[in-house]
């Protein structure tokens, strides 16, 4: 079910470390995570322990983004998942630049989308997108997502207030 013709996503391994290290101490992507500090590998092998919780425990769920061959990519996540309002947020990274434009976060937002609908049974996933994130912003729309507000001044990076977009797909936009 998580598998698609590129690429597969799959729950975190301890084999991950590294590259969750990487990835979550790479400053130049915190603009997009709200992330302040870097973290230690510590943290983040405690992270890796603790991502066995059941999503409904968690409210949200990390899966690695992977080729058919095996090698990691990206990550994608849901968080923020409110099952009595059947709602969930949802981010993307594909982390290296020559990995994209290759289709791999088009095919893993719409395999974690329908994961979303048709085993979460949420009404609605969301996205809360940076005004200059052009390529965000293409990647969500290709995928269905309607932009329906802006967020005046909402995120404060390199000295300046910059506006976000709320993206949603509702359930009824989706072919099953």
């Amino acid at each position: 079910m998580l598998d698609g013709t590129k690429i597969k996503l799959r729950a975190l391994e301890p084999e991950d470390l590294e590259f969750l290290f990487q990835i979550e101490n790479d400053s130049s992507l915190w603009e997009y995570s709200a992330t302040q500090t870097p973290y230690s590998k510590f943290v983040l092998k405690q992270y890796l322990e603790n991502s066995l919780r059941d999503v409904y425990e968690a409210k949200q769920l990390r899966l690695v983004v992977t080729t058919l061959q095996n090698k990691t990519v990206g990550l994608i996540d849901l968080f923020d998942f409110d099952p009595k309002n059947k709602r969930v947020g949802l981010g993307i990274l594909i982390a290296a630049t020559e990995n994209r434009q290759k289709g791999y976060a088009k095919e893993a937002l719409d395999l974690l989308t329908k994961y979303a609908f048709n085993h979460l049974d949420v009404h609605q996933v969301y996205a809360n997108i940076g005004q200059g994130n052009t390529k965000s912003i293409a990647l969500f729309e290709k995928a269905g997502f309607k932009q329906i507000g802006l967020k005046k001044d909402w995120n404060f990076y390199n000295g300046k207030f910059q506006d976000e977009f709320l993206y949603q797909l509702v359930n009824y936009q989706v072919e099953k």
